[in-house]
């Protein structure tokens, strides 16, 4: 039997969800999560949050792990800052499917759960600075998936003129974000 290594990491905003790039251009205008943790050989993202998303994000060095996860339609909850104050709906429009554009074509999205938050979540400044509420409100959403298509979420509230501000993973699964501090690396024993 191989033995596996499993992390769990609060990928930081601004940092492309791969450990590094052979292209010598991109290599020195991005950041790679090489540069937040001495990573085993081997080890890949389980999905990815784009670079300009944060949150939890799973490693390992179990392709057939990772695959799993992938492709089980485990849920992952997001909370999403958007620009306005969708009505329920309008919410409701994001609970049954909403026709996104994936891959050239349009594509109906699976039901999601949806929520309104009550209060802000209690996350760490950005180090890019989000447009403030004096620009007209912004309401932060949960947003749970069963799937995972290219930019998503983002795509979701856009297709209700509510375009995503800050995007935050905060749950794969049973694991969650809860205080880990972005760039912060936990061991996980792999079960989801």
């Amino acid at each position: 039997m191989t033995d596996h290594s499993h992390y769990l990491l609060f990928k930081p905003y601004g940092y492309i969800s791969q450990i590094s790039s052979n292209d010598e251009r991109q290599a020195r205008k991005k950041k790679f999560l090489a540069e937040l943790y001495h990573w085993p050989d081997g080890i890949m993202p389980i999905g990815r949050l784009d670079e300009k998303s944060e949150g939890l994000l799973l490693m390992t060095t179990d392709g057939k792990l990772s695959d799993y996860i992938n492709r089980s339609g485990i849920e992952k909850e997001y909370y999403a800052l958007v620009d306005g104050d969708p009505s329920e709906e309008t919410l409701d429009l994001l609970r049954r499917g909403i026709e996104i554009g994936f891959d050239g074509k349009k594509y109906t999205t699976k039901p999601a759960a949806v929520r309104r938050l009550q209060e802000k979540p209690n996350f760490p400044e950005r180090t890019k600075k989000i447009r403030d509420a004096r620009h007209g409100p912004t309401t932060w959403l949960s947003i749970t998936i069963k799937e995972g298509k290219f930019r998503q979420v983002r795509k979701m509230t856009s297709a209700i003129d509510c375009p995503t501000l800050r995007l935050v993973r905060v749950r794969v699964g049973d694991l969650k974000l809860e205080n880990m501090k972005p760039g912060v690396v936990l061991i996980w024993d792999g079960e989801i």
